[in-house]
């Protein structure tokens, strides 16, 4: 018996000592590789004087483009700018709207741009009410009725919200000029909503979260209470009910957007905070670790036009990153992470080839807003 005693304590005395080893083995690894801290990314008008040429380049560049509505005959077979006298530039239509919301969220913010009155003359001489007349009736025609939905419906109404808060008299005259556009595209999404019985959940143009994110500030600016209380249930019809999103997953080889992360976005606008921090829990749980770590997604190719959607989505994923941190401070170290993405995709924006260059400094932009709250 006394040597079954002294065996038994010898296992415990082996295996407590290789506990504590584990144990500092573990302290030991952590301060050896601690989580590397980047740099929270400014906005300043130098960088504003090298985002704006994005833009300033793209919208007139009518050529390579990609047209993305269906031919109803021969007679659609004309030339981008007949049908799009606005928004036919910047390789598609969508890149296009969130092209000239680039130029007025830059020119608002930073009106002593070296650009600005370059950028004013044509922000007036392309939003013209004749302008917004051949582009509605374009999205009138019943075979469009699907065209941009919903990536550049979302866009147009970030761009007509962006001209609503702007307090500058040619912001009036410009959203006034845009408002018969920005109310089809309304009528599309009232008209869309209450039919999809399934959420698209895809890192593309298609995903639902995303369109409805937009449309949702949208409709809280304006005050449209119809469009707000229909995106209010349907993303709790979608995604209330969500839980263990395989972030892990993420990313996809050509994915912009994150299908968990824009799921997060909209979520956080939509619930109380009660609500929210049940639904993370349940969602995303791994968020809440103060070590949690999503690595970057890896461009291997930037005049790919697909493969450098992942710089798109280091800017997407920065942007959640930074607003569920300013609204719940559980998540305050998420910022890090933000920066850390968008520390690598940021330097390549300027002096890109054009199959990026046409469309990040947007991303770009409405990331560094979110971070400082613009």
């Amino acid at each position: 018996m006394n040597k079954f005693y002294l065996l038994f304590f010898s296992v415990i005395l082996i295996f407590g000592c290789k506990n504590h080893q584990d144990e500092n083995s573990d302290i030991s690894q952590k301060e050896e590789n601690p989580i590397q801290k980047f740099k929270e990314p400014t906005f300043t008008l130098a960088q504003a004087n090298k985002l704006i040429e994005l833009p300033l380049h793209c919208v007139g560049t009518e050529y390579p483009y990609k047209p993305g509505e269906t031919l109803e005959s021969e007679a659609d077979l004309v030339e981008p700018e007949t049908v799009h006298p606005i928004f036919y530039g910047c390789f598609d239509w969508h890149s296009a709207v969130h092209g000239y919301w680039s130029m007025v969220t830059l020119l608002k913010q930073f009106p002593e741009m070296d650009k600005a009155e370059e950028v004013r003359k044509l922000l007036k001489e392309k939003i013209t009410s004749t302008n917004v007349a051949t582009e509605v009736v374009f999205f009138e025609k019943p075979i469009n009725k699907s065209f941009e939905r919903t990536y550049g419906w979302a866009w147009l109404l970030k761009l007509s919200e962006e001209l609503h808060n702007w307090d500058d008299p040619m912001a009036r005259e410009l959203e006034e000029n845009l408002k018969p556009l920005a109310d089809i595209i309304i009528l599309r999404y009232k008209e869309f909503l209450p039919k999809l019985n399934y959420p698209i959940r895809v890192g593309e143009h298609t995903n639902t979260a995303f369109g409805l994110t937009f449309a949702y500030d949208y409709a809280k600016s304006v005050g449209d209470l119809e469009l707000k209380q229909l995106i209010e249930k349907r993303s709790r019809d979608f995604y209330f009910n969500d839980k263990n999103c395989p972030i892990t997953w993420e990313p996809s080889g050509y994915d912009f957007l994150s299908p968990c992360l824009e799921e997060v976005d909209i979520m956080r606008r939509v619930l109380s905070s009660d609500e929210f921090t049940t639904w993370m829990d349940a969602f995303l749980p791994q968020l809440a670790d103060d070590n949690y770590h999503l690595k970057v997604g890896e461009v291997s190719d930037r005049t790919d036009g697909k493969l450098v959607h992942l710089d798109g989505l280091n800017f997407s994923r920065a942007w959640v990153f930074y607003g569920l941190a300013k609204q719940y401070p559980k998540y305050k170290h998420l910022e890090n992470l933000a920066n850390e993405h968008v520390a690598y995709s940021f330097p390549n924006l300027v002096g890109d080839s054009y199959e990026g260059g046409h469309w990040l400094g947007s991303f770009a932009i409405y990331a560094l807003n979110t971070l400082h709250g613009k």
